[in-house]
């Protein structure tokens, strides 16, 4: 089960890396004046997002064994590196957001016009009195255009007697019905084509809200905090996104990782204060059985003294190093076996420094020999030697 989440942690946090990576890459290519300045800026934002997820592990394996100046410029790499691209996702995360959400106000500002502009055309329609097809109405008209009243009116311009008012009333009507017919064609054709557009496009798709996201957490916020808008809650959003991100893809690696070393490193029980009291012979008789004596609580004559626990280089030291007065071993041959021990039991190796330090406080002498420091007396067990000055009992003599 462990491992499923540890497994599970690190896909996690490697998707977290390559999205912000990704986004920093695209932020970092726009900002090039050419496409090769794209691609520098691409690639440095992508880099120091990168060398953000690995700054963890430095930073607290430098504290662990207290060097404290990879400690600190760890740090100061982080923030560095870290501010910058907080900043690149902040810049892609805003970018987008008020584009998608200007595109979608555009987008439900014109299905709105649409539906206005139906509605107004089908009112205009509703307006049109009733009316013959057009092309009737002016087959008549051209009918009368024709007859005798026509000329004698001189095209109803001089109307003169019952019958050319009759004529010309007549006249006027038609041409009256044929402006209608015409004005009904011509809305029936904007009725038609704003339909067609509108057939176009998902109604379900179109958003009332620009934003939507942004208008619910503003209806919520805006109950404690009534002065709060819509720009204010976009802002937000953005800046959490921005986080999320960033705070995703620098500590998720190296918490994933831990997941491991949580269940194999074993929490040191304390240190058990083993009494060490010497071992008096077992006297055997038959059919008796040995009772202890009895001390009293202020009774001195069998002190017990308390013995610290060794320490892992006390206990390298035991297993595998061997007292030999013409032998020497230089620290590196030193620390690397010391090394392979820790892994061999699934230790943390101390940082050299520290190691040299302790291992300095068993009583080894040192000298330098052959511009190389070297632990005199003494011979690793896990390899023959390699190196065996006869003069060393003069060189012990003169260190000591």
């Amino acid at each position: 089960m462990r491992h499923a989440l540890g497994v599970i942690g690190v896909l996690a946090a490697g998707v977290l890396l390559a999205v912000s990576a990704a986004m920093n890459w695209r932020f970092g290519y726009y900002l090039g004046k050419s496409e090769l300045d794209g691609l520098i800026y691409g690639s440095a934002s992508a880099a120091a997002d990168c060398l953000k997820a690995l700054v963890p592990f430095f930073f607290f394996a430098a504290i662990r064994n207290r060097m404290w100046s990879q400690a600190a410029a760890s740090a100061v790499v982080w923030l560095v590196v870290t501010g910058y691209s907080l900043t690149s996702a902040l810049g892609h995360a805003a970018l987008n957001r008020m584009d998608t959400a200007g595109q979608r106000a555009v987008e439900a500002q014109s299905y709105k016009d649409l539906r206005s502009d139906l509605e107004r055309a089908k009112e205009q329609l509703s307006w049109v009195p009733q009316h013959r097809p057009a092309g009737v109405v002016q087959s008549e008209i051209d009918t009368l255009k024709n007859s005798r009243e026509w000329q004698w009116t001189e095209g109803c311009t001089k109307v003169t007697g019952p019958k050319g008012r009759t004529f010309c009333s007549q006249y006027n009507g038609l041409v009256a019905e044929l402006a209608s017919a015409e004005q009904a064609q011509k809305l029936e054709a904007r009725i038609a084509e704003i339909q067609a557009e509108l057939s176009k496009v998902d109604s379900g798709s179109v958003m009332a809200e620009a934003d939507p996201q942004a208008a619910v957490l503003t209806k919520l916020a805006s109950i404690f905090v009534p002065s709060l808008t819509v720009e204010d809650i976009q802002t937000g959003l953005t800046i959490f996104i921005a986080l999320l991100l960033e705070v995703g893809s620098g500590f998720g690696l190296y918490i994933a990782f831990s997941q491991w070393r949580i269940y194999d490193r074993r929490a040191p029980a304390a240190p058990a204060m083993v009494p060490a009291v010497q071992a008096e012979p077992e006297v055997t008789r038959s059919l008796e059985v040995a009772t202890p004596p009895k001390v009293s609580v202020n009774d001195n004559r069998n002190p017990i003294r308390l013995v610290p626990p060794e320490s892992d280089v006390e206990r390298f030291f035991k297993e595998r190093i061997d007292r030999k007065p013409n032998s020497s071993v230089t620290s590196t041959e030193l620390y690397e076996d010391y090394c392979a021990w820790c892994e061999e039991l699934d230790k943390e190796p101390l940082a050299l420094p520290i190691f040299c330090k302790q291992f300095g406080e068993l009583g080894v002498q040192k000298a330098r020999i052959a511009g190389k420091v070297r632990h005199i007396g003494i011979a690793l067990r896990s390899t023959p030697e390699r190196w065996e000055d006869k003069k060393l009992p003069t060189l012990a003599t003169q260190a000591a």
